[in-house]
């Protein structure tokens, strides 16, 4: 297994810096099937250790540094969620690496492309096996910066560069967070063991385990685009189609999830940071879907479906569930994945049209990317007996059955956010896809073959976990055994029963409503020249960006502009300048000495004979 576990994180790194390296002298051909090879080869090692998986294991194929009582081997952890996660990953990321071959056929600079991307999935395999916290951070940071060069991997265009500038600056405020905390845990516990610290969590005082969990949380806002650090993810969209993919499935906004997942044994006993996870998720989840619901672009949609269904997933952690958020983390990667690729597929066939209300009738022009799309966004909607009703059911079943007035304030929250995931998701079928028929080509059909099996994953993704009374038993939540998970009241089968059915019938209501508004066309001459405040204001993402702007942005180019003209122009620019002219003048002085006069020399070593004396008859006396 030690073989298998190192080739997970070398094959898409070496890959990624093969490619790197090589450049445009590598031929198209060999830097797509070294980027999809390596990816493949990473998921048939993952593959593999998962069949000869028995009990957790720590393998060290080498030292990354020793110095000052500080020691890094290169450790990687295998242990259930690492297993699920790394099987998501590399599949996830495989298929849509083959999905680029032909995305990406006409973008002169692939090598560029595919090295990042691979060096994207490495990164993450990196963050997802590192058995101690500088490993973990690598990855983390490894991320952090393969986005920033995706999201502008059109930096010619200046708005794609903003995207990515915002990106990288955003995010970086919730790594600084993480690495106070990793700095932190290492002065309390004299080592960067994750296994090690998470099995101190009894031995450290609640005040600073509540304070780590805070500047963890901080972290996994930045990394998984939560309030208030979410601004940056809707301009991810700068991106190419199979890059947003990437990050919204399997990679970069997962990553705060699985941190928190990772160190919950740790974090988990303070109440505070529990609470503190759940309102966060609650609250994104609700803004999300209220901005979703206002956008045009049909990637900013999914976007904020995104950060709304990440939203869920920290809610479950915050409640204790942690096999409920994993089991949606994982089945939200089948499906958002697929979204997004069929997004791409229409996008492609529009010759890079996004504007959903420029769309339209594409049901029998584009079957094949119709019905798995429609599959994908029945589990997007959690319409019942999908993958997505049983994954986000269980986590607002995990949070009612924590009781109080916090916790059922933010079931009521979820549920309704639930309401209108189902509203915005079928607005965007309807809008794209019914309405009058359209006579275009469908050309790509390679593109839509690479859906069938994301469509099939996210569809009957509920096998995974099925509930309890259904008698068929619940692999993932005896696979992962939640250690560390916060269990409140146990539901009983008939107040289980009667929240699923509760929820099927919010996800029913839902559906009707987008039919009754957007179906058959019914939207064309309404919303489409709608522009009231309200909607303005949810399409702004309630003005976020602007708020930001104004409390930050502004003020630090005011003070610049305060700053520079008595700082940099008058100092600043006309330093180096001056340094120099001194030291001209200092030579010329010196030039002076240098006469070729005799006597003048004699002078000058009397005169520094007589200065050195003096000094030392002055130490003497």
């Amino acid at each position: 297994m030690e073989a298998a576990l190192t080739l997970i994180v070398v094959l898409p790194i070496l890959a990624g810096a093969l490619i790197a390296l090589a450049g445009s002298g590598l031929h198209r051909r060999f830097s797509e099937l070294a980027a999809c090879g390596a990816v493949g080869g990473a998921f048939a090692a993952s593959l593999a250790s998962f069949l000869a998986y028995r009990h957790p294991v720590v393998v060290q194929p080498g030292n990354w540094f020793s110095a000052f009582g500080l020691s890094a081997p290169f450790s990687f952890g295998y242990d259930p969620l690492a297993a699920v996660m790394c099987l998501m990953v590399t599949f996830v990321s495989g298929l849509i690496l083959v999905y680029s071959v032909k995305y990406m056929a006409g973008e002169e600079d692939y090598a560029r492309f595919y090295a990042l991307m691979t060096l994207f999935v490495g990164a993450m395999l990196l963050l997802v096996l590192a058995g101690n916290l500088p490993l973990m951070y690598l990855g983390w940071e490894g991320v952090g910066f393969c986005s920033y060069g995706l999201i502008g991997f059109w930096y010619r265009d200046g708005a794609n560069a903003d995207a990515a500038r915002k990106a990288f600056l955003v995010t970086r405020i919730g790594d600084v967070a993480f690495s106070i905390a990793i700095f932190w845990l290492f002065t309390l516990c004299g080592t960067v063991s994750l296994a090690t610290i998470n099995g101190m969590a009894a031995t450290l005082p609640a005040p600073v385990v509540t304070a780590v969990g805070l500047l963890l949380l901080g972290g996994a806002m930045g990394k998984s685009a939560q309030m208030p650090l979410m601004v940056w993810l809707p301009d991810a969209m700068a991106g190419p189609t199979p890059v947003s993919a990437l990050i919204h499935a399997a990679t970069m906004v997962t990553a705060g999830v699985y941190l928190l997942i990772r160190f919950f044994p740790l974090i988990g006993s303070s109440a505070t940071v529990c609470a503190a996870i759940a309102v966060t998720g609650a609250l994104t989840a609700f803004y999300a879907a209220t901005c979703a619901i206002a956008q045009r672009d049909i990637k900013r949609i999914l976007a904020y479906s995104t950060m709304s269904q990440i939203g869920y997933m920290m809610l479950g952690v915050g409640s204790g569930a942690l096999t409920a958020a994993t089991f949606h983390l994982v089945e939200h990667a089948f499906y958002k994945s697929l979204l997004f690729l069929g997004a791409g597929c229409v996008i492609t066939a529009l010759h890079h049209e996004q504007d959903i209300y420029r769309m339209g009738g594409l049901r029998r022009a584009m079957p094949g990317t119709y019905w798995p799309f429609l599959a994908g966004a029945a589990c997007l909607a959690g319409l019942p007996l999908t993958g997505g009703f049983f994954s986000k059911d269980g986590i607002l079943e995990a949070v009612f059955a924590r009781g109080g007035p916090l916790y059922l304030s933010l079931y009521v929250m979820g549920t309704l956010t639930a309401f209108l995931t189902v509203v915005y998701t079928f607005r965007m079928v309807y809008v794209v896809f019914h309405g009058e028929d359209r006579n275009i080509p469908d050309t790509v059909h390679f593109l839509e073959m690479i859906l069938v099996p994301l469509a099939l994953l996210g569809f009957f993704g509920e096998v995974m976990n099925l509930p309890e009374y259904l008698g068929m038993g619940s692999w993932l939540e005896g696979f992962l055994h939640s250690p560390g998970s916060v269990h409140g009241q146990v539901l009983s089968y008939r107040a289980e029963v009667s929240l699923q059915v509760f929820a099927a019938a919010v996800a029913v209501g839902g559906l009707l409503l987008a039919r009754a508004r957007f179906g058959n066309g019914r939207w064309r001459g309404q919303e489409r020249e709608s522009r009231d405040g309200f909607r303005e204001f949810l399409a702004n993402g309630w003005y976020f960006d602007g708020l930001y702007r104004v409390l930050f942005v502004e003020p630090f180019l005011k003070s610049a502009r305060i700053l520079r003209d008595p700082v940099e122009e008058r100092v600043v620019v006309p330093l180096p300048d001056r340094i120099g002219a001194m030291v001209a003048d200092s030579g010329r002085c010196l030039a002076k000495w240098s006469c070729g006069r005799v006597s003048a020399y004699l002078v000058s070593f009397a005169a520094g004979a007589a200065l050195l004396l003096g000094y030392l008859a002055w130490l003497v006396f």
